[in-house]
């Protein structure tokens, strides 16, 4: 005698199925070459978060160059991934983004800062999200700190005259003047310098006592070493460009960054960083935020499927924090933290 399930049975075993079926994500990252460590923390990242949420993975070299996108997309169509992460070069966005965008595949980009890659994006309806924070970031973070701890304070504005140096001090002085904060001076000094004591005395001659700096680490290093040891009391703040070789001049005590945290040393990220570490990675760089990633999809692939439909619609618990998208497929909340150094590391500032 043949058995026929009944229907409500029947649909249940299906969509019980169609559940279990696991999410596959596309993992585009170098093995090789200048950026191979950088792809390395990237494998090895999505590896341990795949592994806790039953997630597949399909890994794609990433050459990063010009044109190299268009195999990789073929890659990933062909291995019928739900969405992709990585892509650390915009050489390969560039021409992967739209056959994937065409195709609906998302993509979440670990790194790219390139603008008019976001733009095309959003004009032609690609689903490419930037867990890199936007250029606009640091300078908001930045004008939201000193709002909030200078007012009152006699602050100076410097840059080191680079581009860069420029460009962020120009950031964030307008929307500091439009809020009634105005610097009592600024200057461009010269980068790369033995020693800056005519500058630290020319600040102390206008009254400043709280500094934001355009530059790089070693030059404020320096500014905080010779204000230091002229006996100039001033609060030093820079920006990301901070995070770097503590070397020659360590840098003193208690000078602040705006700056990415090192989300390995969180207490909430230790299980993680340690997931990393079992597949003979240390958890630095963007190991973290690759296994968030996979966390994210694979929390909006449990719920919703096809994800580029929902991406958009929610905002997800991870181990580097809450990771979720605006309309213009940036991060919704700023990644960037107000740091202080202590003890030979950036940690969190104090009140």
């Amino acid at each position: 005698m043949k058995f026929t399930a009944p229907l409500c049975l029947s649909f249940s075993i299906f969509f019980a199925a169609a559940q279990a079926e696991a999410l596959t994500i596309g993992v585009v990252a170098p093995k090789d070459g200048p950026y191979g460590l950088l792809g390395q923390q990237i494998r090895a990242g999505a590896e341990a978060s795949a592994q806790q949420k039953g997630v597949s993975l399909t890994f794609v070299d990433e050459s990063c160059e010009a044109g190299s996108g268009v195999s990789i997309a073929e890659k990933l169509s062909a291995a019928k991934v739900d969405a992709a992460i990585g892509f650390l070069c915009s050489e390969t966005l560039e021409t992967a983004a739209p056959p994937l965008g065409a195709q609906t595949i998302p993509m979440l980009t670990l790194s790219v800062r390139w603008a008019t890659i976001m733009e095309d994006a959003l004009k032609k309806g690609w689903p490419l999200f930037r867990m890199a924070p936007s250029g606009k970031a640091e300078s908001e973070k930045l004008v939201d700190v000193i709002l909030t701890r200078w007012t009152g304070s006699a602050f100076a504005l410097i840059d080191d005259g680079t581009i860069r140096g420029r460009e962020l001090v120009d950031a964030i002085r307008a929307p500091l003047e439009e809020r009634g904060m105005k610097p009592v001076f600024t200057d461009t000094y010269r980068p790369g310098q033995e020693n800056q004591i005519a500058l630290v005395r020319r600040l102390q001659k206008t009254g400043a006592t709280h500094v934001f700096i355009g530059g790089d680490r070693s030059d404020v290093a320096i500014i905080a070493r010779d204000a230091a040891a002229e006996n100039i009391p001033l609060s030093l703040l820079g920006g990301d460009s901070l995070k770097a070789v503590d070397r020659p001049v360590p840098l003193a005590d208690g000078v602040e960054a705006v700056t990415i945290p090192d989300y390995a040393k969180d207490e909430a990220a230790l299980p993680a960083a340690q997931a990393v570490r079992q597949l003979g990675t240390e958890p630095d760089g963007y190991a973290l935020p690759a296994f968030a990633a996979i966390e994210f999809l694979a929390a909006v692939g449990a719920d919703s499927r096809p994800l580029a439909q929902s991406i958009t619609n929610v905002s997800i618990d991870t181990v580097i924090g809450k990771i979720g998208f605006t309309p213009a497929h940036e991060l919704s909340e700023n990644p960037y933290r107000l740091l202080q150094w202590r003890n030979g590391a950036f940690q969190a500032a104090s009140p």
